[in-house]
């Protein structure tokens, strides 16, 4: 029972970490360059529905909630850059890696939030 409970610790302290253990997908593989160049490159993608998320969301709102959608997406876009610049200042090459995959994996929640119609 124990070594359950260990596991169930284990598992609870990987989900913690997200997306700084996150690995790329197999679609991003090869050099360090070329995995980062392919997942910015799917992060753009992200970007783009997360902008016409943003902007469907903007189109539902009343003009009070507009201006705190707005006010929430910018403080929203300066903490995505924020928490990806501290896994970018890790050590090695993996750092590129893992701040890329923030980006990208963020990127992909708050779109999916929006999209999702939960403001």
């Amino acid at each position: 029972m124990l070594r359950f409970g260990g596991c169930l610790a284990c598992l609870a302290l990987l989900v913690s970490l997200g997306p700084a253990l996150a690995v790329a997908d197999e679609k991003c593989g090869g050099s360090t360059l070329e995995i980062v160049d392919c997942i910015n490159a799917d992060a753009q993608n992200w970007d783009k529905k997360l902008n016409a998320a943003y902007q469907a969301a903007m189109k539902r709102q009343s003009a009070s909630q507009r201006e705190r959608l707005r006010a929430a997406q910018r403080l929203w876009v300066q903490y995505r850059n924020a928490n990806c610049r501290y896994y970018a200042l890790g050590e090695g090459t993996i750092a590129r890696i893992e701040a890329a995959n923030c980006v990208r994996a963020m990127t992909r929640r708050r779109a999916t939030e929006l999209a999702e119609g939960a403001l």
